[in-house]
This record gives structure tokens, C-alpha cells and sequence, in this order.
């Protein structure tokens, strides 16, 4: 299932850029194409600069020639993949990805040791046998560059130990893998590597953020962090 967002959904950015004393401003559009796949309905993003058409994808959690078929159909240039996450449903077509496009894989350097489980737990969940682990081709630090585009790295531990979003603070948007979904929604915890603890301190994190924040989560539909914020208080 593919949803393409309209293009009143696309996000106009103005870059400053200096050049001695001159300001160069230069307006480019984002467009942000949700691709939902696998069994467990995860949310592929294809993050891309209209102009250029260079893309970020985050977490290809299965049906690889379906993103495949999707850049192709777009005309899109994949730079980096990026994992929120180490869990299995977020990185089954990262193999065939870095394949088809001659791109690198990264994650966060504490859920690598995830990577040993990813056979097993395929299996397991979703009954195939998806072969050998990708191998991480970088670690995620505070930053990462794709076009002329800098997304903060917000580490956010609790559903696993290395989990992270994606921030670009210039326009507020939000790519939040499994730590906080629509209506309250947040990550599980009851896996041994799980802390619940860390994954409430991760969703305080997220709740400083302005309200206007558009949160593009791992699975199901898109919120803010104001409607968020509203659900965790009657939480409390």
C-alpha cells in the first residue's frame, strides 16, 4: 500500500547560505512520500529535495521492489538509508536497497548488536527466512546530511537501546520511529533490552518540542506533538 502525500503536504525550506558578506537565499520544496510495507505496516519515508531529487529513505522495513518500483516511478536519487531502529519490520529491504542504489546503511551504534537477532526474529514474527543481516555501513551521530538538509539526531532509548528520530527544526518535522505514535501510542517495552523508564525520559524529550511539530511515526497515521501532548497528559 502506497500513500502518496498531496503536494500541499510538501514543505517549502529557505536556506541561507553565506558567501563572504552576501546572502544567497534559495527556496527548494521537501517532499515526504510514505511507502507502507511489510506485514506490520511500517512506514517507509522517501525524504527528498524536489529539485535535485536526492532522498533520504528511513526505515525500508520490507517490500524492496515496491520502494524500489516507487523511486524509479518518482525519478528519485537515493543518498543514505536510515534505521530509527534495530528492529527487524524496519530494515528487511535495507540489503536489497544498498544493492539496487550503491547506498549506505545507518543505525545507531547501540543497536548494531540488534543486527544478531534480525534472522531469528523474522522468522519468528513473520514466518521467512530474510537471510543474512545488513551490514552497517556508518554509525549515526548528532547530525546527518542528505542534500542541503542537516537532521538532528534525537536519541530516544526505551523501545530499544539505540533508538533515535529524525528532527529538522527549521520547519518542525518529526521522524519518530517507534518511540511515540498517534492517539498516546508508544513503543513496547516488555523485551528484555526494553527499559521503560529510558522510553519515558525519550518521550519527555519529545514533548519539548514545539506543538506545531508534524510527527511521522513508524507505523500508523501522521500527528503533531501538541496532539500528543494532550493524550500523555490524561496518561499521567
Amino acid at each position: 500500500m502506497v500513500s502518496h502525500l498531496p503536494l500541499l503536504r510538501a514543505l517549502t525550506y529557505e536556506v541561507i547560505i553565506g558567501f563572504k558578506n552576501q546572502k544567497v537565499y534559495n527556496q527548494f520544496v521537501l517532499m515526504v512520500e510514505k511507502v507502507v510495507v511489510g506485514q506490520l505496516a511500517t512506514n517507509c519515508y522517501l525524504v527528498t529535495d524536489d529539485k535535485s531529487r536526492e532522498t533520504l529513505v528511513i526505515d525500508p522495513g520490507d517490500d524492496a521492489e515496491l520502494i524500489i518500483n516507487r523511486v524509479r516511478d518518482l525519478e528519485l536519487k537515493p543518498k543514505q538509508i536510515v534505521v530509527t531502529h534495530g528492529h527487524f519490520d524496519h530494515l528487511l529491504a535495507v540489503n536489497e536497497l544498498k544493492t539496487a542504489f550503491e547506498i549506505p546503511f545507518l543505525l545507531s551504534r547501540k543497536d548494531e548488536v540488534m543486527l544478531v537477532w534480525f534472522r531469528k526474529s523474522t522468522q519468528h514474527f513473520v514466518g521467512f527466512d530474510p537471510g543474512p543481516a545488513p551490514i552497517v555501513d556508518a554509525y549515526l551521530r548528532r547530525k546527518i546530511q542528505v542534500f542541503d538538509i542537516k537532521f538532528k539526531i534525537i536519541e530516544t532509548p526505551g523501545h530499544t537501546p539505540g533508538g533515535i528520530c529524525l528532527y529538522l527544526k527549521e520547519k518542525n518535522i518529526l521522524f519518530s520511529g517507534d518511540t511515540i505514535f498517534a492517539e498516546g501510542a508508544v513503543g513496547r517495552t516488555d523485551y528484555p533490552y526494553c527499559n521503560k523508564n529510558d522510553l519515558s525520559e525519550s518521550i519527555k524529550k519529545l514533548m519539548r518540542l514545539p506543538d506545531d511539530t508534524l510527527v511521522y511515526p513508524g507505523h500508523g497515521e501522521e500527528t503533531t506533538i501538541g496532539q500528543e501532548k494532550m493524550f500523555h497528559r490524561m496518561q499521567k
